[in-house]
């Protein structure tokens, strides 16, 4: 029987666009609104639960295209994926930079270039330009996109690979991930700048994510509740809870080997069980479709869910213009935070809704033809 696309999971738009403004709330490195995210609380942020959600849209996706119409045409519609995206990181990464040289030049903010990792292109364009081709010369916030182009090439063996395995293909990424932190694997950056993810590691919870969107497509049983699951998911979320407080030195600080275990760059174990259970406990507890999620803040973040990449890329230019504003007038940093914390995520939700009212058009074109 060919599965048929399922319909859009309101929660997940919700998700993703909470997501969105958590993301660019922590990019602004402000040190109010920041209270109100979850990477305050825990040792994984946004960052892992996004990736989760990307591979599981992609892979529901891809499967639903091979099913459909072969191995060959979802194939196509992946590496269209994949081109556009890299185009897309191509951009954001020229456009970010002539920000910064103007930053620099006019604000002025002596320095910047070179603190966040833009000198190389400055000092030697002929080496910098071919590393940014490769992905991997990453400046400030020039990281994450180049990891989501990684995690999806690896997506189409993944997935082909459980169709000859089943679930035995999760070995494949575990086994990737297993060897990442103990042989200490992870690409070099250039340009004096270290990858802000390691992919070898990052790419199991993008696979992890395609696994389970294949598996909700293909009418797998739901994810299951019981209570041994519920008390692990609690105490992983305690441990990351105690790792946070005791950074911020409200109670006796965490045992070293959890700090290690928290790490960002390499997905430390700690903190991908954390991002795990988080997802686990959102996914069974938090239903399909719910009255709260029709009114109008949650709405609103769902069409910010809806548009996630073009909206990600504007909250990086936004996000790094209110740190830098906060950074220049450190007196009067909480007013302006205060303000400029909103507007910025109001600027989100008014760009996705522009984009939102581009596109309905298009699909009642789409429908009528």
């Amino acid at each position: 029987m060919t599965p048929q696309r399922p319909p859009r999971d309101l929660r997940l738009d919700v998700l993703r666009g909470w997501l969105q403004v958590s993301i660019f709330i922590a990019h602004a490195f402000g040190a109010i609104y920041f209270w109100g995210i979850h990477a305050s609380w825990g040792v994984s942020d946004s960052s892992e639960q996004f990736v989760l959600l990307s591979g599981l849209a992609l892979g529901s996706v891809f499967t639903l295209k091979r099913v459909r119409d072969g191995f060959g045409a979802a194939l196509r519609d992946l590496g269209g994926r994949i081109r556009r995206l890299y185009l897309t990181h191509l951009v954001v990464f020229v456009l970010f930079a002539a920000m910064v040289f103007w930053a620099q030049m006019a604000v002025p903010l002596p320095g910047v270039v070179e603190a966040t990792g833009w000198g190389w292109l400055v000092r030697e364009p002929w080496l910098a330009i071919p590393g940014t081709l490769s992905l991997l010369y990453q400046p400030a916030f020039m990281d994450i996109l180049p990891l989501f182009v990684l995690c999806m090439v690896l997506l189409a063996p993944f997935l082909w690979l459980l169709e000859r395995l089943g679930d035995w293909a999760l070995l494949a990424p575990f086994g990737l991930y297993g060897a990442a932190q103990i042989l200490g694997l992870m690409p070099h950056g250039l340009g004096g700048r270290e990858l802000g993810f390691d992919p070898l590691a990052w790419q199991v919870l993008f696979l992890l994510g395609a696994w389970l969107g294949r598996r909700a497509l293909l009418g797998a049983s739901p994810l299951p509740r019981h209570p041994a699951l519920f008390a692990t998911a609690l105490l992983v979320l305690l441990a990351g809870l105690w790792v946070k407080l005791g950074h911020y030195g409200w109670m006796v600080p965490a045992p070293a080997l959890l700090d290690e275990f928290s790490q960002k760059p390499s997905l430390g174990p700690l903190r991908l069980v954390h991002a795990l259970a988080l997802a686990w406990l959102v996914a069974v507890l938090v239903p399909r479709e719910a009255p709260w999620m029709h009114g109008a803040l949650p709405r609103a973040l769902a069409v910010i869910g809806r548009h996630s990449l073009h909206v990600f890329c504007l909250g990086l230019f936004l996000s790094w213009g209110v740190a830098m504003a906060l950074s220049l007038h450190p007196a009067g940093a909480w007013w302006l935070e205060l303000a400029l914390i909103p507007l910025g995520a109001a600027a989100l939700a008014g760009f996705a809704a522009t984009l939102e009212r581009r596109r309905q058009p298009s699909r009642r074109m789409a429908r009528a033809g």
